[in-house]
């Protein structure tokens, strides 16, 4: 079992950061890697046999995200007024940012976010994002767009209101 442990030595921060993007909670993400590597433990002999065991295991991590199904309670917080203008050394800003696309990638259906992930985060191809998923290319290619226009979209709505507001 000693090629396991190297194995997990070498995959298990890019399992976590994968996990924490598809997440979006750092206690989640861990959760989600352990049960995957408990899996893997359980079946290495036949995965360390395969060609890419790393992809292997991605794609148990990403098939564990998708059926997961743990119900996540929604944490909004509201602010009751907004700053006026922000400053250029404002690293709250930074963060604000940061936080506001956790929150938009988190309200997009699972694979409509894993295939945004595996296409952006971990920079795949579509035939690989198909072959991790289970689907067709064409299938990728439409959650990607499906995914990238609800993006799309909550920021014009929101660039709208801030016009109107102004």
């Amino acid at each position: 079992m000693a090629d396991y442990e190297e194995f997990v030595r070498a995959q298990l921060p890019r399992l976590l950061r994968y996990a924490t993007m598809l997440t979006g909670e750092r206690e989640q993400a861990a959760d989600l890697v352990q049960d995957v590597l408990v899996k893997v433990y359980r079946r290495w002999s036949r995965i360390s046999d395969a060609d890419h065991p790393d992809r292997y295991v991605l794609r148990m991590t990403t098939n564990g995200y998708l059926s997961w199904r743990r119900s996540r309670a929604a944490r909004l917080v509201t602010a009751a007024e907004l700053p006026d203008a922000v400053r250029p050394d404002d690293f709250a800003s930074d963060h604000a940012v940061r936080e506001d696309m956790w929150q938009r990638l988190a309200r997009l259906p699972r694979r409509q976010r894993a295939v945004v992930v595996l296409r952006y985060y971990e920079q795949l191809a579509d035939a690989e994002i198909a072959d991790l998923l289970g689907c067709a290319q064409a299938t990728v290619r439409a959650h990607a767009h499906r995914a990238l226009t609800t993006l799309r979209n909550g920021l014009a709505i929101e660039l709208v209101a801030e016009a109107m507001e102004s």
